[in-house]
């Protein structure tokens, strides 16, 4: 059971392996995409129809006759990776062996929809994934296998997501040859030591300048590349501006530089590289940014082409 890009690598990997036989997918239904509004199917769906597995994609997974669906396949275990719907009761006991979940975050830590985005929002420097044999509670199972992963300092959610989905899936092959040999071990999740990672919206994305610059960094780097990191400039400057690539200068950087300090949020320098902004502590270089119904492109760049001035404010 799968939706997302994530998954699609753990299918992949499922199909190509020699051991047990892959009985059927399910995935999200198809949805209008694009500004054609054209019926397509999710990530795993379309790997599902490219590799020619049996796919179910149903509005409701919990729904009677769905479950029936599922009973029919028969399934030893069931693999959940990226799914977006909750399994109940019954499709949880269906399995003889379980459902297992990929979950990628070292549990209990990061427990929610959006662990790799808030390890790196929150200046983690370590991330890794987690198979647990799932219940009712949001992924709060039994851990049976962990991987840990680095967070390199110009990881952002978008190329952490891409490392992580090839090591949860060879996390997940590994859960499987062990629960084959009987080598399986379960370790209950200490819920005292349990953090959070709830969804985003894309107001999470609007930057706090009352942060650190370290903070305002490394919320732009999980935000990227989505729900994306933004703020709002005069209107002469082009507006909503969206943050792609920062960089921090310190406190002390700051002060040697001898621009004249208008307070948090506001452009310190535009006369070098790229724009610099105040933060609580220390500045924010706006390398790469994205202007309103614009392209990508360089602060530097940004620049010469927009009217942003020195002691404008950010918000």
């Amino acid at each position: 059971m799968g939706s997302a890009d994530l998954s699609c690598v753990t299918l992949e990997r499922l199909v190509q392996r020699p051991v047990g036989e892959l009985v059927g997918v399910v995935a999200r239904p198809a949805k209008p995409k694009g500004r054609r509004l054209k019926v397509s199917p999710c990530p795993v769906g379309a790997c599902a129809q490219r590799v020619g597995v049996h796919l179910l994609t149903p509005p409701r997974v919990n729904d009677p006759e769905v479950i029936e669906a599922l009973r029919d396949l028969a399934p030893d275990v069931i693999v959940v990776v990226a799914y977006g719907q909750i399994l109940k009761t019954p499709i949880l006991e269906l399995p003889p062996l379980g459902c297992v979940n990929i979950h990628t975050s070292l549990l209990p830590y990061y427990r929610g929809a959006a662990p790799i985005q808030w390890a790196i929002a929150n200046g983690e420097t370590v991330t890794g994934v987690t198979t647990i044999f799932m219940n009712e509670r949001m992924d709060a199972g039994d851990i049976l296998v962990q991987r840990s992963v680095p967070i390199q300092p110009a990881d952002t959610a978008g190329t952490l997501h891409d490392r992580l989905a090839v090591v949860g899936a060879e996390a997940l092959l590994s859960t499987l040859d062990q629960m084959a040999s009987g080598a399986l071990v379960r370790h209950p999740q200490d819920d005292a030591e349990a953090t959070l990672a709830p969804k985003l919206t894309k107001e999470d994305g609007h930057v706090d300048w009352t942060r650190s610059a370290r903070e305002v960094h490394d919320r732009v780097r999980g935000f990227t590349p989505w729900p994306g990191a933004f703020s709002l400039l005069p209107r002469r400057a082009g507006g909503r501006l969206r943050l792609l690539r920062t960089d921090v200068v310190t406190e002390e950087e700051v002060e040697a530089r001898g621009c004249r300090d208008h307070g948090v949020g506001h452009v310190l320098c535009t006369q070098r590289e790229a724009p610099l902004i105040r933060a609580s502590q220390g500045g924010v270089h706006l390398l790469e940014v994205q202007p309103a119904g614009g392209r990508a492109m360089s602060g530097q760049a940004y620049l010469n082409g927009h009217d942003l001035r020195e002691g404008d404010r950010l918000e």
